[in-house]
């Protein structure tokens, strides 16, 4: 987008799991922006958490092998959900924005030796799903429904919008 900014990272806890999907994906955006505007004035802030959902229930980030194996072998064959909350906050005024966007995704049949495979890749374990479609994870997917880059993190469109709101101009 041409932005200039910089990554400030928090340790916001991620235990809404239990929320329904699209509220607990804002809700923990809206957290992380929160947490870093607390200490900042003058600045605008983006916060973002992406979740992955099958059949309702999230599936968070794998937390052993094991879990790994278990949320790629649910997912092989079947469509799934990934939704990210964005939040935009204002730290001087604490005036905030929040949205969600949901993007449908497709996987292929996926075999034992496939998912061990990517499993041992390391690649699962900081993402929700245990995968990431912008790197190995990307040969599961054979189709999309709505915005690519909401399911890397980040859905930059809709992002623009809402930087609109605050005076920045991307183009």
């Amino acid at each position: 987008m041409g932005l200039d900014f910089e990554i400030i990272s928090k340790n916001v806890p991620e235990d809404l799991i239990e929320e329904e999907p699209l509220e607990a994906a804002g809700k923990l955006a809206l957290k992380k922006a929160l947490a870093v505007a607390e200490d900042l004035s003058g600045e605008i802030v983006i916060g973002a958490d992406t979740i992955v959902v099958l059949e309702g229930k999230i599936l968070g980030k794998p937390d052993s092998f094991e879990t790994a194996r278990e949320m790629l072998a649910a997912l092989s064959g079947r469509y799934h959900q990934v939704i990210t909350g964005v939040a935009v906050v204002d730290s001087r005024s604490g005036k905030y924005q929040l949205e969600q966007e949901t993007t449908g995704v497709y996987f292929r049949q996926l075999t034992d030796a496939m998912i061990n495979s990517y499993v041992e890749s390391g690649e699962p374990f900081d993402k929700a799903g245990a995968y990431g479609i912008q790197g190995k994870g990307g040969l599961f997917v054979t189709k999309l429904e709505g915005c690519y880059f909401n399911v890397v993190g980040l859905p930059i469109s809709r992002l623009a919008v809402m930087l609109e709101n605050y005076g920045f101009r991307v183009f």
